[in-house]
């Protein structure tokens, strides 16, 4: 019996690759790097910044890399003023409420960005329960973050479906077990489902995705 719905943040309830992307390009220009939409999605886009600067700039010290993660931040939240949900996340929400369905949002990002966008989006009160990479063992792909959801509300994974957008969160939830449907904002659908996504969507408008939720087969881990 379906008993929670989890949520990717960036890329799933609204779309910031653009403005992430475009922060990672400024910031790293300081360093004589130039990045390319194909450099963003191979080594940046889904991964922990930890991980990103220790990639692209392992010269830098523990505290340096700190430093230029909190500033990396602080410029994607003075780039997002004027965020916008995802086309039907409305609709699926108040579906969630309808069913009495559990949900929560599971992410990569930073505690202060992922408040200042639930808050930017009017989505505070609609997620009450927040799982952040930094309270699991591991980040995303590892599938920690989602165990931590699961075991948060005291459900298995097949009580739960995932809505993730990039290649490392649908790791991250297929390895825990869980049903995951892919929001193809970021990456090529065909990209995602290879990951492990049982079908991709543009967003939560779909009819694809609608009759697959009103049906008994979303407790079947096969769309067709």
């Amino acid at each position: 019996m379906l008993a929670a719905i989890l949520f990717d943040l960036d890329g799933t309830l609204v779309n910031t690759d653009r403005i992430h992307y475009k922060s990672w390009q400024d910031i790293l220009k300081q360093y004589d790097i130039d990045i390319d939409e194909n450099f963003y999605q191979n080594r940046i886009s889904g991964r922990l910044n930890p991980v990103i600067i220790q990639d692209i700039l392992p010269q830098l010290s523990l505290s340096e890399g700190e430093q230029l993660a909190e500033a990396k931040e602080a410029y994607f939240r003075e780039l997002s003023p004027e965020l916008k949900p995802l086309a039907g996340l409305s609709k699926i929400l108040a579906w969630t409420e309808e069913l009495k369905l559990q949900r929560a949002v599971v992410t990569n990002a930073p505690r202060k960005n992922v408040y200042f966008m639930l808050e930017a989006l009017g989505l505070t009160d609609a997620f009450a329960t927040v799982v952040l990479a930094e309270d699991a063992i591991a980040g995303k792909p590892d599938p920690a973050p989602y165990q931590l959801a699961l075991d948060y509300f005291g459900i298995k994974a097949e009580q739960a479906i995932a809505f993730e957008d990039s290649p490392s969160g649908i790791r991250s939830s297929v390895g825990a077990g869980i049903v995951t449907i892919g929001i193809a904002s970021t990456y090529d659908p065909k990209v995602l489902c290879d990951c492990g996504a049982i079908f991709a969507v543009p967003d939560f408008t779909s009819p694809q995705l609608w009759t697959w939720l009103d049906s008994p087969a979303k407790n079947d881990p096969d769309p067709n």
